[in-house]
This record gives C-alpha cells, sequence and structure tokens, in this order.
C-alpha cells in the first residue's frame, strides 16, 4: 500500500506540474518561442537563457514550456476522440452483439493487426502532417484498443441482475446503457485513458521526430528533439532537454496509471 501511495504522489506531482507548465507555456514564455537571433545561437546557460538557444538562437526553455502546450492539447484531444469513438463501438458489440457485434469487431480487429505508429503512419499520409491530422490519426489508431477494453466489460455486465431489471421495468436500451452499463465501464476507461495519454505523448513525439508531426518553427518535444540531431557535439543541451521531458512527463504518467489501476481495479486492491 505505501508503495502504490507513493506512485499516486509522486505520479500525481509530476503530471500536475507538466500540466501546469503547459497551460502557462499556453500564454507566457519567458521569451518568444519564435524569435530569431543569430548574434545568440547555441548558447550554454546564461542568466537570461537557463537553458541555453538553439540553432538560431530562441530561448529553449521558453520554446520548451510552448512545446508542452502543443503536446498536451494534442495529446488531450487524441485521448478524448479515442475514449468517445472507441467506447460508443465497444457499447455497441458487447451490449446489443448479433450481426453489429460480428460485423465491427471483424473492422476492429483488421486494424488491430496493424501496429499503433504504422498505422498513424498511414493516416498521417492521408489526413495531412499537421495538428488536427496527427488527433485524427492517432485518434483512430487508438480507438479498436478502447473498444475491445470497453466490449470486454460490457459482455461481463450486459449479464448482471441490475441490467435485466432495467429491461424488465421498462426502461429503453438508451437508458439502460447509459444509466447501468457505461458507469460500471468507468474505472477501466480512466485506467485506460491515464495509460493511453503517455503512448499517445511518445507517437505524437516519434512523428515529429520523424518530420510527419506539428511542422517547424512550432515547436514540440518531438520536433525539437528532430531538429537537435546536427548540433549534438555542439550544443547537447538541445537534445537533452526534450528528450528528459519527454521521458518525465513518461514516468509520471505510468505512475499515475498504476496507482489508479491498484485503486480501481478490484482484483489488484490489497496486492503486494
Amino acid at each position: 500500500m505505501m508503495r502504490h501511495s507513493l506512485n499516486l504522489v509522486l505520479g500525481g506531482t509530476i503530471v500536475v506540474l507538466i500540466i501546469a507548465v503547459a497551460i502557462i507555456g499556453s500564454f507566457w514564455t519567458p521569451h518568444d518561442p519564435l524569435l530569431i537571433d543569430y548574434a545568440h545561437r547555441l548558447l550554454p546557460f546564461t542568466p537570461t537563457n537557463p537553458l541555453g538557444t538553439d540553432e538560431f538562437g530562441r530561448d529553449v526553455l521558453s520554446r520548451l514550456m510552448a512545446g508542452a502546450s502543443a503536446s498536451g492539447v494534442i495529446a488531450i484531444l487524441t485521448v478524448t476522440l479515442a475514449v468517445v469513438s472507441g467506447s460508443v463501438l465497444g457499447l455497441a458489440t458487447g451490449y446489443f452483439g448479433g450481426w453489429t457485434d460480428r460485423v465491427l469487431m471483424t473492422f476492429v480487429n483488421a486494424l488491430l493487426s496493424f501496429p499503433g505508429i504504422l498505422l498513424a503512419l498511414a493516416l498521417v499520409a492521408i489526413f495531412g502532417a499537421n495538428r488536427y491530422g496527427i488527433v485524427l490519426a492517432l485518434g483512430l489508431a487508438y480507438t479498436p484498443s478502447v473498444t475491445r477494453i470497453v466490449r470486454s466489460n460490457v459482455l461481463a455486465i450486459r449479464e448482471r441482475d441490475y441490467v435485466a431489471a432495467s429491461r424488465t421495468i421498462g426502461n429503453s436500451e438508451v437508458f439502460t446503457i447509459l444509466r447501468h452499463v457505461l458507469p460500471n465501464c468507468t474505472a477501466a476507461l480512466i485506467v485506460l485513458a491515464t495509460s493511453m495519454f503517455g503512448w499517445v505523448l511518445l507517437a505524437e513525439s516519434a512523428l515529429s521526430f520523424l518530420g510527419l508531426g506539428v511542422a517547424p518553427p512550432a515547436p514540440t518535444w518531438g520536433n525539437m528533439l528532430a531538429t537537435a540531431r546536427p548540433y549534438l557535439t555542439q550544443s547537447a543541451l538541445l537534445a537533452v532537454c526534450p528528450g528528459l521531458c519527454i521521458s518525465i512527463a513518461l514516468l509520471g504518467i505510468n505512475l499515475l496509471g498504476d496507482a489508479l489501476r491498484d485503486q480501481l481495479d478490484p482484483q489488484m486492491r490489497g496486492v503486494r
């Protein structure tokens, strides 16, 4: 239990700090993250630039803060899209069964046969390498995982006595799903959404690193890593800083996800 509490406190603290930085970075940074200053290229630590400057003289700290905002918005929108669409499909397939289940799950299983990042690459090529194209691509790529989780929960819940009682007293199928089935899937969805936030952040960084994410000069942690490659010998901070940001964010999200799973999953309660 002490480990679970430590995971919750440490993971929650990291996530809250990252969210705070992302919110602040959306409307204020120490310097203009897009301002080019060739006279101060590749500077190390300075009082005015605590993390130095990049190859165009732009403040690295300001770009990290703006990048946290951009990456965070993409991750939130993507997780929301995947959870909503996956929940709708999972509820429909699990509750109604029959041909609805067979048709939709055939399509979902076909999508699951592709690795998520490869499917996202294909979808980005269709929707375009921009912020909303990435959201659509990653959202659709992770929807099948949500669908499978929700469907497996619904298959067990729909056989419960309170669901049968709701049908017996004349409640509509939609009311029964929204009142009795969906709320009992909430715990699994919360844990999955928390973990998915980390997956999406890493996938968005990978796409940006490959040049298929948000186009420069708009900063994200992934494209900052990509643009830092030619300058590693001159200023390692250009790669170390965004790499550390991604690693710390993933650590916090994973710790928080583990803690939530331990708290919300009855089978994990009391497990040491």
